[in-house]
C-alpha cells in the first residue's frame, strides 16, 4: 500500500518535498528542517500495526529523496515509546500464517530497519517509559536515542518463544552495547532500566521525562542546522565500515572525506572561520 504523495521524479534528482506529507498510521510534521514521527496510540502504548510497519517503511525510504528534511525525531505519545507488535492486530494473525507468509512478514519489519539505516537524515529516538520489542528495535536502529530513568527497554522476543535474533538485533545491539550484555538482554528477555542503559552506552543521554521530547528536538535542529551531506556522509560510513577492515575502511574515508571537500558547505566554513563568524550551512 503507498501512501506517500507524488513520484520520485517530481523533482530534479529524485528530490521530494516531504514537509506536507500526510500520514495515515502515525503523527508526521516537520518544522525547520526537522520531522518528527510520533506513534500516536496512547491508549495501548503505541504498538505497531502491519500498516503502521508498512508506512513507517515507505517513509523512511523515502525520506531518502527529501531535500527539506535534514533530520528526524522519532517518540511515542503519551509516556511511552512503543510496546512492541500489537497483540491482537499482529501476533495473533501471525499465528495463522503459512510460512511464506511469515517470511513475507519478517522481510518486511526488516526492511524498516534497512530504511531506517539507509536514509541519509540523523534520527534521534525519544524514549520514556515502555520501549519493547519492535519497539526497541525502532530506537536500535536510531542514531541518537535519549532516554529517561523511568524508562524500561526490553527485547521481549524470547517471552513469546521467538528468537532474540530479530530485525537485526543480533548484528546491531552487540555493537552498540558489546557482546555479552547483548546475549543477556537477547536470552532473558528481560527490561533494561533506563540508568542501565545509558551506563551500558544504549541510551546516549538521560532526561528528565517532561523534558525528553523537547531535548531531542533541540539535538536534531542542531543537526538540521549543520552540513546536511556531510551529515548523509557520517550516517553512511558508520553504516558501511561494519562490514570493512581497518585499511579499507581508511581508504573508504578518504574517499568520503574528499568527496565533502569538494562540498559548498566545506568552503562556507572556511570563509566564515577566516571571518569569524558562524557558518551557515546549506546542504550542498
Amino acid at each position: 500500500m503507498k501512501y506517500l504523495p507524488g513520484q520520485p521524479q517530481d523533482l530534479p534528482g529524485n528530490r521530494q518535498q516531504l514537509t506536507d506529507y500526510i500520514a495515515q498510521h502515525f503523527t508526521y510534521a516537520v518544522e525547520t528542517g526537522v520531522a518528527t514521527i510520533i506513534l500516536n496510540r496512547p491508549e495501548r502504548k503505541n504498538p505497531l500495526t502491519f500498516d503502521s510497519y508498512a508506512e513507517l517503511r515507505d517513509l523512511f525510504r523515502t525520506l531518502s529523496y527529501a531535500d527539506d528534511v535534514k533530520a528526524i525525531v522519532i517518540t511515542g505519545a503519551g509516556e511511552n515509546f512503543c510496546s512492541g507488535g500489537d497483540v491482537h492486530e499482529i501476533i495473533g494473525p501471525l499465528t495463522k500464517l503459512d510460512m511464506p507468509g511469515l517470511l513475507s512478514f519478517t522481510r518486511m519489519t526488516g526492511d524498516l530497519v534497512k530504511a531506517m539505516r539507509a536514509c541519509p537524515q540523523p534520527i534521534i529516538a525519544a524514549i520514556d517509559g515502555v520501549c519493547a520489542g519492535a519497539g526497541a528495535i525502532l530506537a536500535l536502529a536510531s542514531d541518537i536515542r535519549i532516554g529517561t530513568t523511568r524508562s524500561k527497554t526490553a527485547f521481549l522476543f524470547t517471552r513469546v518463544g521467538l528468537a532474540g535474533c530479530d530485525m537485526g538485533a543480533c548484528s546491531i545491539l552487540p555493537r552498540i552495547i558489546g557482546q555479552g550484555r547483548a546475549a543477556d538482554l537477547l536470552y532473558s528477555g528481560r527490561s533494561m532500566s533506563g540508568d542501565e542503559a545509558e551506563r551500558w552506552g544504549f541510551f546516549n543521554r538521560l532526561a528528565a521525562p517532561e523534558d525528553v521530547q523537547a531535548e531531542a528536538q533541540a539535538y536534531a535542529r542542531n543537526l538540521a542546522e549543520g552540513p546536511s551531506f556531510a551529515h548523509g556522509m557520517t550516517k553512511k560510513m558508520l553504516q558501511q565500515e561494519w562490514n570493512m577492515g581497518v585499511d579499507e575502511a581508511i581508504e573508504a574515508e578518504a574517499q568520503a572525506q574528499a568527496i565533502c571537500m569538494m562540498t559548498n558547505d566545506f568552503h562556507r566554513a572556511y570563509h566564515a572561520f577566516v571571518a569569524k563568524q558562524k557558518p551557515v550551512f546549506e546542504g550542498d
